[in-house]
Order: C-alpha cells, then sequence, then structure tokens
C-alpha cells in the first residue's frame, strides 16, 4: 500500500509517556502515540516505519492497536466543560528492535 508522504508526516502527533506506557514498552516491545483522530491502522504503521526508519537499520512493525481516549469532564467556575477526545496507538515492533526518539540528521 501507498500512501501520500505529506499525510503521513501528519499521521503521529506525539509519544504518550505515562508509567503505563514505558511499563507496555519494556515488556512487549510496544510504543504509545498520540494520533490524528482520522488516522488508520495501515497508516500509522507506515507512519511510523517511515519517520524511524535510518539508512542503518530499518524499523518493521508488527502490529497496531488503537484506542479512543474520552475527554474528562472539568469544572471551570460555575460551568462544566469536557476536554477534547483523543487517539493513542499502541505500535509493536518485531523482536529486537527499538525506535530511536533523538533528532537524528
Amino acid at each position: 500500500m501507498s500512501f501520500n508522504q505529506e499525510r503521513l508526516l501528519t499521521v503521529l502527533l506525539a509519544p504518550v509517556v505515562s508509567e503505563k506506557s514505558t511499563f507496555v514498552g519494556e515488556r512487549a516491545n510496544q510504543y504509545v502515540f498520540r494520533v490524528a483522530p482520522d488516522a488508520t491502522k495501515p497508516e500509522i504503521k507506515a507512519a511510523v516505519e517511515l519517520l524511524f526508519s535510518t539508512k542503518e537499520k530499518k524499523v518493521e512493525v508488527t502490529g497496531v492497536r488503537v484506542a479512543n481516549v474520552k475527554g474528562k469532564e472539568k469544572r471551570f467556575g460555575r460551568m462544566m466543560g469536557r476536554r477534547r477526545n483523543w487517539k493513542k496507538a499502541y505500535v509493536s515492533l518485531a523482536p529486537g528492535q527499538d525506535i530511536n526518539f533523538q533528532a537524528t540528521e
């Protein structure tokens, strides 16, 4: 499957850094990302492989699981408000592979 490269650069928004995501990363070789609300599993897979592969090593994604996170209800004085809903993706990598988040050339 071929995707528009400009679209793939906008699919991944940020890595999710939490206690749960680091536990999952160490245990199951998975990484958690905040993704665009309209992103599909094949787009997420292609985006991770595009963004984190280098000339020396190629990142191989074995699976993608997606979860829709509901925004929390919050109070602003007397008014009730709600944070935005967002989508996160659990990306599984092949054994022995990892993602380097350091900026490269």
